[in-house]
C-alpha cells in the first residue's frame, strides 16, 4: 500500500462517524449491502448498465485506485465506458469472493447513516466463444450512505491489485456447468429472509453473455405464483377456498359427470382433482376424471387451468391482470408475466436447449396459462419467495393453511396449497416447487424456520443434474435431508 493511499484509508475511517465492529453476516444491514454490491457489479460493471451505475454513485463520488489514481464521478463513469465497456468482444467481468465481505456500520450521535463494506474480488476477461479467463484480484472498500431512502456509494477504494487464486465459488459453479453441459444457470440465494445473491452464469442464447436480469421461462414454477394470487383473494375475503367451482365454471368435457361439483380451490392447489396432468394424454384430447376428486394425489396442470377459468369468470379479469394487482405490483415484480411481450422480452429471454445442444423455439403465450410458462428473472422470483417466506401477502390463517399438509405424495413429502412440503424432522419443513419442460429445469426451496431459500433456473432438458450439488452447497444438512427424501 502506498503512503498516499494509507493516508486516505485512515482519513475515511476517522471521518465518517464512529466506526463500530464488523456486524454479523446474518444481520439485515450486512445482507442488504451484500445485495447492493451484487446488483451494482452484476448489473452495472458486468453488464454495462451505465445509467444504473450513475444513479448508484453519489454526485461527489471519490474513487481511489492504486494504479489508476483518483477519479471523480465524471471520470469514473468515463473510464468505465472506455475501459470496461469499450470492447464487448473482450469484456472484463467482476466477481466478489463472498466469504471476504465485511460490513462496519457508521453512526452519528447514535443514528445509523451509512456503512463501510470491504472485501476482495476477482476479475475475468470474457471473450466471445471462449471460457472466461482469470484476470486478477484486488481488495475494495466502499462507503455506502442512505440518500432519500436509497443506498449510494460515496467513496470507493480499489487496491492491492495482483494475481488471482483459483478457489472462488463462482469458478466452481462455472466448472460444474461445463462438466454437465448447462448453457445458462440462474442462481438466487435467500439468507435471513432477504435475497442476498443474484447471479446468472453462461450465455443467454449461446452467444451473448447472460445478464443478471435476463428472462427465464420457469415452466411449472408458474403454479406457486397462481396459487399465491388466488390465496391472496381468499385472504381478502374475495374468494372461498372450499366453495364448489361449478358456480363459476364447468368444463364442457365433464359437464355430464356429477363429480365436477366436488371440485374446489383447495383440491386444485393440492393436486387432488382426479385430472391427468394434461387432457392431451387422452386419445381424443378431452378432459376426464381418472379418480374421484379428493381421494388421492395426482399432479395436474389441468386443475390449475380449471381454477383460472373459474376465477376469471367471477372477477371478469384475466389471470395476468389479477396477478399484477394482487402479487406482482405489491411485491415489486416488474419483469414477470404470464403473457409474452415481444418488445420487453425478445432481447432478454434465455433460449432453451435439448441434451444435444439444439435450441427450442421460444414459447410466446398470448393468453395466461395458470400452470406453465411464466417468464421472470432471478431477482423477481426471489422477491416473490421472500414475500411468501415473510408472509407479506396472506392472512395468518391462510398462510398457515398454505404450509399445512393437504395430501401425502411419498414418505415425508406432501403437497400443501401451491407448494410441496418436505418434512425435515424436529418440526422443520422445506417448501418447494419445480418446473420441467422442453429446455427448462427449475426448482426453488424455502426453509421457513431458518429463513433460507434457494432459486435454481437452468435452460436444458437435463439441467436437474446439478441440483444436488447446489442444494447441498447452499442449504447444507437441510439440503442433504431434502435429497434423501427425494431419492428414497
Amino acid at each position: 500500500m502506498t503512503k498516499h493511499f494509507g493516508i486516505i484509508y485512515v482519513f475515511l475511517f476517522l471521518s465518517f462517524g464512529n466506526l463500530r465492529a464488523q456486524i454479523d453476516k446474518n444481520s439485515a444491514l450486512f445482507l442488504d449491502l451484500k445485495k447492493q454490491d451484487s446488483i451494482f457489479f452484476e448489473r452495472g460493471f458486468n453488464n454495462c448498465d451505465i445509467a444504473y451505475m450513475e444513479k448508484t454513485v453519489a454526485d461527489d463520488l471519490k474513487f481511489y485506485h492504486d494504479n489508476g489514481g483518483f477519479q471523480d464521478k465524471e471520470l469514473f463513469l468515463k473510464r468505465t465506458k472506455q475501459n470496461v465497456c469499450g470492447n464487448p468482444n473482450q469484456k472484463p467481468i467482476r466477481k466478489v469472493i463472498e466469504n471476504s465481505l465485511e460490513v462496519f456500520p457508521l453512526y452519528n450521535n447514535g443514528e445509523l447513516y451509512g456503512a463501510i463494506q470491504s472485501g476482495e474480488h476477482r476479475f475475468f476477461i470474457r471473450e466471445k466463444g471462449k471460457q472466461d479467463a482469470l484476470g486478477g484480484q484486488a481488495k475494495f472498500t466502499t462507503v455506502w450512505t442512505k440518500k432519500d431512502g436509497n443506498w449510494v456509494m460515496t467513496d470507493i477504494l480499489s487496491y492491492d491489485h495482483g494475481d488471482a487464486k483459483l478457489d472462488d465459488n463462482d469458478t466452481n459453479i462455472e466448472q460444474l456447468m461445463k462438466d454437465n453441459n448447462i448453457p445458462t444457470l440462474g442462481l438466487g440465494v435467500i439468507e435471513d429472509g432477504k435475497l442476498t445473491k443474484i447471479n446468472v452464469y453462461g450465455t443467454q442464447n449461446g452467444k451473448t453473455s447472460a445478464a443478471y436480469n435476463c428472462l427465464f421461462n420457469v415452466a411449472s414454477l408458474t403454479k406457486p405464483v397462481t396459487a399465491m394470487t388466488v390465496l391472496r383473494l381468499v385472504s381478502l375475503g374475495k374468494w372461498n377456498i372450499d366453495e364448489p367451482l361449478d358456480k363459476y365454471w364447468i368444463d364442457p368435457d365433464i359437464a355430464k359427470d356429477s363429480r365436477h361439483k366436488n371440485l374446489t380451490t383447495r383440491l386444485i392447489l393440492s393436486h387432488q382433482t382426479g385430472f391427468p396432468n394434461w387432457r392431451s394424454v387422452n386419445q381424443d384430447h378431452k378432459l376426464r376424471f381418472q379418480f374421484d376428486p379428493g381421494t388421492r394425489y395426482q399432479y395436474s396442470g389441468e386443475g390449475f387451468e380449471y381454477l383460472r377459468k373459474a376465477v376469471e369468470k367471477k372477477f371478469n379479469k384475466t389471470l395476468e391482470e389479477l396477478a399484477k394487482e394482487f402479487v406482482f405490483q405489491p411485491v415489486g415484480m416488474n419483469d414477470t408475466s404470464y403473457i409474452w411481450n415481444e418488445k420487453k422480452a425478445a432481447d432478454r429471454i434465455v433460449v432453451g436447449y435439448d441434451n444435444n445442444g439444439k435450441p427450442y423455439d421460444v414459447v410466446k403465450n398470448k393468453t395466461s396459462n395458470a400452470a406453465d410458462d411464466v417468464t421472470t428473472t432471478v431477482e423477481d422470483y426471489g422477491k416473490f419467495l421472500v414475500a411468501v417466506m415473510n408472509n407479506e401477502l396472506l392472512s395468518p390463517s391462510v398462510f398457515e393453511a398454505m404450509k399445512t399438509r393437504q395430501v401425502e405424495t411419498k414418505k415425508n413429502k406432501y403437497f400443501g396449497l401451491g407448494f410441496e412440503i418436505y418434512d425435515l424432522g424436529n418440526g422443520e419443513i422445506a417448501l418447494s416447487h419445480g418446473g420441467s419442460d422442453k429446455g427448462v429445469n427449475t426448482i426453488v426451496f424455502l426453509l421457513p424456520k431458518t429463513k433460507q431459500g434457494l432459486i435454481i433456473f437452468t435452460n436444458v432438458d437435463d439441467g436437474h443434474k446439478i441440483y444436488r450439488q447446489l442444494i447441498t452447497k447452499y442449504l447444507g444438512d437441510k439440503g442433504e435431508k431434502i435429497i434423501d427424501i427425494e431419492t428414497k
